[in-house]
């Protein structure tokens, strides 16, 4: 339930949600509309729409099933839009290793028609990567050179430079995510830790000293909200999202997880995890905005381990 202080004043603000249907739209849309926003959402539904059905019942709440790769869809679906939030993308290595063409047209064409269509007063709010900045020595903030690694980091770099050049926008380079979402994904590393040491109880790890920034989904809708109460101050900038206490590394992460599961953990020390990323991110600049995130590695690996009990991953062709 929002409170007054939350709730924009005025008429609800119509925030346009790409995207909104996948793992962290999911979380988003009903958090804005808890906090009193209208809220549309465009998704081609490739991974299904069942995370959408509990909003249809809210009155500020509609949806367009649509591409973000279709200019005319774009048109419409952002005519009067006081707000605009970019989620739609193929997300992670191993989708846009996979499709490299389709990639590049969700991610960058997308992106483009995003920013031909939004109204120019309406605030956009581009949701970006730290998989941008590639292996960093030491530290880095939002001033690091970027050199990204992979297709995935390479489409998203070009659409935050893209969304950039236009006014009124904000780009959010978030840490890696985890957590349970509605459309819930494993291939996340730390959904996919703890769901390998919870069922199969054996976790086979490569570059155990390779180091991520971590950020649960709930601190990724929360943000949201925060950057539309606070626009004044936040426009214009690039933010990377995380808190530094999230800086860890995988056996910083498989020895949290052992205190909470039995599980064989096995280190190797031949081969190698094709996603090269290692790296710490500094959160300055956001909590000079006011945000903080809210839910830390114990809290956040006790609900996986929680939820992802619930979760039947079933063999069609086997008896067991």
């Amino acid at each position: 339930m929002a409170t007054a202080s939350s709730v924009p004043s005025g008429p609800p603000q119509r925030v346009v949600v790409t995207g909104g249907a996948g793992y962290v739209g999911s979380v988003l849309v009903p958090h804005l509309l808890s906090e009193g926003y209208r809220v549309h959402v465009v998704d081609n539904l490739r991974f299904g729409g069942e995370s959408m059905l509990a909003n249809f019942i809210h009155p500020n709440f509609s949806f367009t099933l649509g591409d973000v790769t279709d200019s005319a869809t774009m048109k419409a679906a952002l005519a009067g839009a006081d707000a605009v939030v970019h989620l739609a993308a193929l997300v992670g290595y191993p989708v846009c290793k996979k499709l490299p063409d389709e990639a590049r047209r969700t991610n960058i064409v997308g992106t483009r028609n995003v920013i031909e269509h939004a109204p120019p007063d309406a605030k956009l709010i581009n949701f970006s990567t730290g998989s941008n900045y590639g292996e960093v020595l030491g530290v880095c903030d939002e001033e690091t050179p970027l050199n990204p690694l992979s297709l995935y980091g390479e489409t998203k770099t070009e659409a935050e430079r893209m969304a950039m050049e236009r006014p009124n926008t904000v780009a959010l380079r978030f840490a890696t995510a985890f957590g349970l979402s509605p459309r819930l994904r494993l291939d996340l590393m730390i959904n996919d830790f703890t769901y390998q040491a919870l069922v199969n109880r054996y976790l086979l790890v490569y570059e155990r000293h390779f180091r991520r920034t971590f950020i649960h989904v709930h601190d990724m809708a929360r943000v949201v909200p925060h950057l539309l109460r606070t626009w004044d101050a936040a426009k214009g900038k690039t933010l990377n999202v995380g808190h530094e206490s999230m800086n860890l590394t995988k056996e910083d992460i498989t020895g949290i997880l052992a205190t909470k599961l039995d599980f064989h953990l096995y280190f190797a020390d031949v081969g190698k995890d094709e996603d090269k990323r290692d790296y710490e991110v500094n959160y300055a600049r956001i909590r000079g905005l006011g945000f903080e995130t809210a839910v830390d590695i114990h809290r956040g690996l006790d609900e996986l381990i929680g939820g992802l009990r619930l979760v039947r991953i079933r063999n069609p062709y086997s008896n067991v």
